[in-house]
C-alpha cells in the first residue's frame, strides 16, 4: 500500500515539474514586439480656451430725456448703417427748434435793417457789426436746437446685428439710459491666453515678418471653416495667472459667430528634431511617465523618461531615450523588471506610420 502511494505522490511530481518545464518553454518562446525612438520634424496642436467678440460692439443709448415713441428695428435684425432704429417724442425739442428759428428770423431782419442804414452812413459800423454778431449767435441757437431735435432720431453708426431691447415702446428714457446693443460679426476677435513659456516658444519660432495661422474649435466640437490669423499680443503679463492674451482675427461671412460664444483655438507649433515615441509603449507610475527598455542581452529594464508633447497616440520625448535605445511596443503587462524576453524588432518608421501621425 505504501509503495503503490510513493509511486502515485512520484507521477504526481513529476506531471507537475513537465508541466512548469513547458510553462516556461512556453514563455521563453513568446516574442514581444520592440522598437526604437524616430527622431524627425514635425508638429503639435496646442489648444486654448477661447472668448469670441465682434470687432465692433457698441452700447446704444438714449442722446436725450423723453417717451421712446417709436422703435423701427426688432430684436436680432441686421441694420445698415445709417438706419433709424429709435424714435424719442420730439414734440419739445421740435418747440425749441421752432422758437430758436423765430429769433434767429427776428435777428436777421434787425441785422439787415442795419446794414442798410450803415451802407447810408446812417448808423456806426460798430453798431452793424453789433448786429452781426447777434444774428450769427441765433444761427448757432438754430443749430443747437438742431443737434438736440436730430438726438431724438437714433440711427445705426454701422451695419450690424441688434441685441435685445432693454426698453418698451412708451417708456420714458433719461439722457444716456441703455436701449440695446449693437455688433458688426463681419469679422470675429478670438481671445486666448497663452503661459510665459508657450510665449517664447511662440516668438522663438515664428518670423517677425509672418503672421500665424489657428483654427477655431466651436462649442460643439465642429472645426469652424474659415482660418484665423494671430495679428496682436498684449502688452503685459497677468502676474496672478502667468499668461499673456493673444487676439486672433476670424472672417465670419456667414454670420455664424456671435459675440459672447466660447470655443476652443487651435495653434500649430512646428517642432526639430523631435524624438517621437508610442503611447502604448508607455505606463505610468505616480504621474510619471515610464517605458521598458531591452538592454543587450534582452533583459526588461524600466526607464523614466520626460515628455516635451503630445500629439495623436504619439509622445515627443525630450529626456530618458536615444535613437538607438529598444523598447518594448506591446505586452507591456506580461513582462516584469529583469525578465529576459525573445524579441523582434520593428522599424519605428513603420510603427509610427500607423499611429495617423501628419509630419512636416
Amino acid at each position: 500500500m505504501k509503495t503503490i502511494i510513493m509511486l502515485l505522490g512520484l507521477c504526481v511530481l513529476l506531471g507537475n515539474i513537465s508541466c512548469e518545464s513547458h510553462k516556461e518553454e512556453t514563455k521563453e518562446e513568446t516574442k514581444f514586439l520592440v522598437t526604437s525612438p524616430l527622431r524627425m520634424d514635425t508638429s503639435i496642436i496646442k489648444e486654448y480656451v477661447c472668448q469670441i467678440h465682434s470687432i465692433n460692439h457698441i452700447e446704444v443709448r438714449a442722446l436725450e430725456r423723453g417717451y421712446l415713441q417709436n422703435i423701427y428695428v426688432d430684436e436680432g435684425q441686421r441694420v445698415k448703417k445709417g438706419q433709424l432704429m429709435f424714435q424719442v417724442m420730439p414734440m419739445l425739442y421740435q418747440a425749441e427748434m421752432q422758437k430758436a428759428q423765430a429769433e434767429a428770423n427776428y435777428v436777421e431782419i434787425e441785422y439787415l435793417n442795419t446794414k442798410s442804414l450803415a451802407d447810408s452812413n446812417v448808423v456806426s459800423k460798430n453798431e452793424l457789426a453789433l448786429a452781426k454778431a447777434k444774428f450769427d449767435k441765433a444761427k448757432a441757437e438754430v443749430a443747437l436746437a438742431q443737434v438736440h431735435l436730430d438726438f431724438t432720431r437714433i440711427k445705426a453708426p454701422f451695419d450690424g446685428i441688434m441685441d435685445r431691447f432693454h426698453v418698451r415702446l412708451g417708456s420714458l428714457v433719461d439722457e444716456g439710459e441703455l436701449l440695446t446693443s449693437l455688433s458688426d460679426n463681419s469679422k470675429m476677435w478670438v481671445y486666448f491666453n497663452v503661459p510665459e513659456a508657450e510665449y517664447l516658444e511662440y516668438e522663438t519660432v515664428i518670423k517677425k515678418d509672418s503672421l500665424a495661422q489657428v483654427n477655431l474649435l466651436m462649442a460643439n466640437g465642429k472645426l469652424f471653416k474659415h482660418h484665423g490669423i494671430i495679428e496682436t499680443i498684449e502688452a503685459d503679463f497677468n502676474n496672478e495667472t502667468g499668461n499673456i492674451a493673444f487676439r486672433a482675427t476670424f472672417p465670419n461671412p456667414k454670420g455664424l459667430l456671435r459675440h459672447g460664444e466660447t470655443g476652443t483655438v487651435q495653434l500649430n507649433t512646428p517642432i526639430k528634431n523631435a524624438l517621437l515615441i508610442p503611447q502604448k509603449s508607455t505606463f505610468e507610475i505616480l504621474d510619471k511617465k515610464y517605458v521598458f527598455v531591452i538592454d543587450k542581452d534582452n533583459i526588461v529594464r524600466s526607464r523614466l523618461i520626460t515628455i516635451d508633447a503630445e500629439l495623436p497616440h504619439i509622445y515627443a520625448v525630450n529626456g530618458g531615450l536615444e535613437e538607438t535605445d529598444k523598447i518594448l511596443l506591446e505586452g507591456l503587462r506580461l513582462v516584469r523588471e529583469g525578465d529576459k524576453i525573445h524579441s523582434e524588432f520593428v522599424k519605428p518608421s513603420s510603427v509610427l506610420s500607423q499611429l495617423n501621425l501628419y509630419a512636416e
